[in-house]
């Protein structure tokens, strides 16, 4: 079974219900991801900085609250597993860093690699993200959700 790593566009969209992708997410979720899904220290950090941060447009919540609603999202959820870092960016018989064409690339290139290095899919908003970058990545690495 295929395992998807949450970007934190997916996880804050489950989150936030005036996210504009909030419906298809949880679509999604409830279709296909909920069997087997994972997060890791840079989706759940980025999920806590996201929906905590001052400016946030929707939601009202310090960290200690976005904390407590990650926890809510996977502590018990059977489906869930946690993955620790295990890949590095500099290693570049893993990832091809002259693909990379800004430093907005550098977090999307790292959670790729870490799905494909663990058998797994990236399941994500952004298109942006291009699967060379990781090498010996195919298209299948990427799970795209439309919304």
């Amino acid at each position: 079974m295929t395992r998807y790593l949450f970007d934190v566009n997916v996880l804050v969209a489950l989150f936030d219900p005036a996210h504009a992708h909030h419906e298809p997410a949880h679509e999604w979720f409830a279709r296909v991801g909920a069997a087997a899904w994972a997060t890791c220290p840079i989706t759940e950090n980025g999920f806590v900085r996201v929906v905590s941060h001052v400016r946030y447009p929707t939601v009202e919540a310090g960290p200690a609250e976005a904390l407590a609603h990650l926890r809510a999202l996977t502590e018990g959820h059977p489906g869930h597993e946690f993955w620790p870092d295990s890949v590095s960016l500099a290693d570049d018989t893993l990832f091809d860093a002259t693909l990379l064409a800004t430093g907005g690339a550098v977090t999307d290139a790292y959670l790729m690699g870490l799905a494909a290095s663990r058998g797994g899919r990236l399941a994500t908003f952004d298109r942006g993200m291009l699967p060379a970058w990781f090498r010996g990545a195919g298209p299948g690495v990427l799970e795209l959700l439309s919304g």
